[in-house]
């Protein structure tokens, strides 16, 4: 079993502060960390996911996209100093970490969580290309310049509508899945996350990626973290995973996890997720080539 969706760092605050590690180091004993907690929740191959815009190298090629058109001015501000703060990490640094991990023979494989942006994936994935991957992920985080899973920013969706905001979202996610930029569809209905959710049915913007995962080759993770959040639900729902199902598309097995403690958190119930959904096997990754194992 495997857990493809884990992060070394938490985010940082407006205020600077931060738990865990310090920011950009990786001590001795911290992936072990992870693979030891995993471990003791049947779970035996790490994916390790660090966000690539809290990365230095990334600043000058995703820009000030928080002053994307259409952003109120208030939302583009918390944006930008939310991710100023979070501003911490090397992506150098980040992979040679996990690389030397994995050449020591831990069980970890190396994965990069990319948040879309339609006008810069193509500069994004140039900057990317020269690097060992294992696989990865891709996420929508942000639409134009509000940070839509973030708690700071939860009044826009009252300006612009709760089913306006899952449109607009869903939107940018079936364009990522028909991208082919990435292997798999991370957290693919986080706009959940806070338990907001529209008056009118959502099955044709689900369709919409699911269709767009399957002529891509895309697959999509199940994840834990919706469980921990007040949407109280796994990622993907429950009748959106049985749609990947139909469609064919594959999947990975996630805990988007950001300290060792959340390793392979809530392995169990992604498990069942997936099963209840009709699937028997999930995928892992090697220098971007998937396989199936059984679930």
């Amino acid at each position: 079993m495997s857990d493809y969706h884990l992060h070394l760092h938490p985010h940082v605050g407006f205020d600077g502060e931060a738990t865990g590690v310090p920011q950009g180091r990786y001590p001795p004993g911290h992936i072990e960390a992870y693979v030891e907690t995993a471990a003791a929740r049947g779970v035996t191959e790490l994916g390790f996911t660090e966000h690539l815009y809290r990365c230095k190298e990334a600043a000058p090629v995703l820009g000030r996209f928080w002053e994307a058109p259409g952003t109120p001015d208030d939302v583009a501000e918390l944006s930008r100093a939310m991710v100023e703060a979070d501003l911490t990490l090397s992506l150098d640094d980040y992979v040679d970490a996990v690389v030397a991990a994995k050449d020591a023979g831990l069980p970890v494989k190396l994965g990069l969580e990319v948040d879309f942006f339609p006008d810069t994936i193509d500069a994004v994935l140039d900057l990317l290309e020269p690097y060992p991957w294992d696989f990865l992920i891709g996420s929508v985080h942000w639409i134009g310049g509000w940070a839509i899973d973030a708690s700071h920013s939860l009044h826009e969706f009252q300006r612009r509508g709760v089913a306006e905001a899952w449109r607009q979202y869903f939107d940018l996610e079936a364009e990522l899945a028909a991208s082919g930029a990435v292997d798999v569809l991370a957290h693919v209905d986080v706009i959940k996350k806070y338990g907001l959710r529209p008056d009118v049915d959502p099955s044709g913007w689900y369709d919409a990626v699911v269709s767009a995962a399957a002529e891509s080759g895309t697959a999509v993770e199940v994840s834990s973290q919706g469980l921990r959040k007040p949407a109280r639900e796994v990622y993907p729902a429950p009748e959106f995973l049985e749609r990947f199902h139909a469609a064919g598309v594959p999947i990975t097995l996630a805990s988007d996890a950001h300290v060792p403690e959340e390793a392979a958190w809530g392995h169990a119930e992604v498990v069942a997720a997936a099963k209840a959904a009709g699937y028997t096997t999930h995928l892992v990754f090697e220098k971007r080539r998937p396989s199936e194992v059984p679930l």
